[in-house]
């Protein structure tokens, strides 16, 4: 039987070297989320850029996430560095930030989420005290490794500035997006992120934080892609959302009565 990871290891599998493959949830039902997380996913994310999620649905859905003994991770909406935060000390695991476009962009980020001497995150809140049995100077002293700060590369001013993105402390890695990726570097023309030229984005993306000793993520557009991007050696990988989820199990159970 699959055993679940002890809390808070996520970081120190990302760091050993593992591909973590995430489920992805964008519907606002704490339940969708822990039936997730007992299935064989690393991680289920939940994602507030781009959904109807809201911060409580968030919260709610980390416990759910918890209690079914995966880590949980956020991808936040824009600027909302400071749920970010907030969603740390209710025991989010990993924190991702969109659009990423500078180095102070990325110190604002870091700022929110990492304790001194990396970041300036304000105290407060003790749901963590409960899931990693730690006392607060202890959680205080491993806080900073304990979890993950992803800063989104999807743009070509983030692609341009990657290395010096990386360079800031408290930033412990990049997540790239396959689809502003392909709008940004096709210039609008279209929405490809299987696109060449998306890859090639990818695979400069990896060398640079190969170079910086930093973690990697990344969206993968197919289950076929995101097994290729673990062979590459990518870490953190969203596998797929929950409304494929949804869509894939009707239209299977769909197509075997009608088909």
């Amino acid at each position: 039987m699959h055993q679940p990871p002890k809390p808070y290891e996520l970081a120190k599998r990302l760091r050993a070297g593992e591909s973590l493959f995430t489920a992805w949830m964008g519907i606002p039902e704490p339940l969708l989320a822990d039936m997730a997380a007992r299935e064989g996913f690393d991680a289920v994310t939940f994602d507030m850029q781009h959904s109807s999620i809201d911060l409580n649905a968030t919260m709610r859905g980390i416990s759910a996430v918890n209690h079914a003994g995966k880590p949980a991770g956020v991808r936040v909406a824009l600027d909302a560095f400071g749920d970010a935060a907030r969603l740390l000390d209710v025991g989010a695991e990993i924190v991702i930030a969109p659009m990423i476009n500078s180095v102070a962009d990325a110190r604002r980020f870091a700022s929110a989420v990492k304790y001194p001497p990396l970041g300036d995150r304000s105290w407060g809140g003790n749901r963590f005290q409960q899931l990693t049995g730690m006392n607060v100077q202890d959680y205080l002293r491993e806080a900073n490794s304990m979890t993950v700060s992803l800063a989104m590369i999807e743009t070509t001013a983030a692609l341009d500035a990657v290395d010096d993105i990386l360079a800031v402390p408290g930033i412990d890695g990049v997540f790239a997006g396959p689809s502003d990726l392909s709008i940004t570097l096709l210039k609008g023309e279209k929405l490809d992120p299987h696109h060449q030229i998306v890859k090639d984005a990818f695979a400069r993306i990896m060398t640079a934080a190969k170079k910086a000793g930093k973690l990697t993520g990344c969206y993968a557009p197919s289950y076929e892609r995101a097994k290729e991007l673990a062979a590459e050696g990518w870490g953190f990988i969203t596998l797929v959302n929950d409304t494929q989820m949804v869509r894939a199990g009707a239209q299977a159970a769909l197509k075997v009565v009608r088909g």
